[in-house]
């Protein structure tokens, strides 16, 4: 569980970065998840893009990204999720206390 700090930190953080996946109608599948997954090892700070055909309420869906994904939901802004999974072998973000 992220702290309020610790999530201040990480929007400050993905303020520059840009969506890399888009959620559209046909919703969240086992591919997009298995995807995620792969991005946030690699990266530990994702954007996700919820396009305007999904008809999904967006912290819903928020919700259930960042629990398929086994991440931490930091943010929903607009149409944006913004998600965090600390990576195993490439670690880069060091969180505040």
């Amino acid at each position: 569980m992220l702290t309020g700090k610790q999530k201040r930190y990480l929007r400050a953080k993905a303020h520059h970065i840009d969506p890399i996946f888009q959620v559209g109608k046909g919703g969240l599948n086992e591919n997009l998840i298995e995807q995620l997954n792969d991005a946030l090892e690699k990266r530990e700070l994702i954007k996700v893009s919820v396009l305007q055909n999904n008809m999904d309420e967006k912290a819903i869906l928020g919700e259930e990204v960042a629990r398929r994904v086994y991440g931490e939901l930091v943010q929903i802004i607009g149409s944006t999720i913004i998600l965090y999974k600390p990576s195993k072998k490439h670690k880069k973000i060091e969180l505040p206390r």
